[in-house]
C-alpha cells in the first residue's frame, strides 16, 4: 500500500518531504503486535459468547466493561485473534458437539444434588459447580427447588447416530441453511 504525504512529516516521520515540490512515497507495513494475556482471554470469551461486555468482565477488566469490550473490538490484533479462534471453533464443532453429548450421557450429578440441598448458594459456589446436565431449575410456590436434567438416553442416541452418520453437524447445518433458503424464497441454482 502506498500513501503519499503532501504535508511533510506524517505519523512520526514515516513520510518526509525531499524538497518544496517533491514528495517521497513510502510503503506502510502493519506491525502485528502480541496480545496481552488479558486481551487473549477476552478473545476466547468473545469467540464463545459474542458478548463484548460479559467477555471483558470475565477477562478481568474492572472498570466500565462495556467500554473496554467496545475498545477491544476496535483493535485489529484483537479482531484477528477472534477470527482465528472462531475459525478454529468452526473446524472443531463436530468434536465439540460429540463432547457435549458425552458429558450429557455420562456426566455426574453430584453438583446438582449439592445445589438442591444448599439453602442459598453464593455466586462463588455456583461458579464452581458443574451444572451442565441441568436443563431447568425453578422454585415452586412452596419454596422447593425443582431441577430437571437433560435426557441421557437421547444423548446416547445422538452419539450413536453421529457414529453412523459421517456428515455430522456440517450436514445438519447445510440442511438448516437449505431449509431457510427455501422458506425465504431464495434460489441459488
Amino acid at each position: 500500500m502506498q500513501v503519499f504525504c503532501f504535508l511533510g512529516v506524517y505519523m512520526g516521520g514515516l513520510f518526509t518531504r525531499l524538497s518544496h515540490h517533491t514528495v517521497l512515497p513510502m510503503e506502510v507495513t502493519r506491525i502485528k503486535r502480541k496480545l496481552k494475556p488479558r486481551e487473549r482471554l477476552f478473545c476466547s470469551y468473545y469467540a464463545c459468547t459474542g458478548d463484548a461486555e460479559a467477555s471483558a468482565m470475565k477477562a478481568g477488566y474492572k472498570r466500565n466493561c462495556r467500554l473496554a469490550g467496545g475498545r477491544l473490538l476496535c483493535d485489529e490484533a484483537v479482531l484477528d485473534e477472534i477470527a482465528q479462534q472462531l475459525s478454529l471453533r468452526r473446524a472443531m464443532l463436530p468434536q465439540l458437539a460429540a463432547t457435549g453429548y458425552q458429558r450429557l450421557a455420562f456426566g455426574g450429578i453430584s453438583d446438582a444434588l449439592r445445589l438442591l440441598f444448599t439453602e442459598s448458594p453464593t455466586p462463588e459456589q455456583l461458579e464452581k459447580m458443574d451444572l451442565f446436565m441441568i436443563s431447568e431449575i425453578k422454585r415452586n410456590k412452596d419454596g422447593m427447588l425443582e431441577i430437571k436434567f437433560f435426557d441421557r438416553l437421547k444423548a446416547l442416541e445422538k452419539l450413536g447416530s453421529k457414529a453412523e452418520n459421517t456428515t455430522g453437524v456440517a450436514g445438519l447445518m447445510d440442511a438448516i441453511g437449505k431449509g431457510a433458503q427455501t422458506a425465504g424464497g431464495g434460489n441459488d441454482d
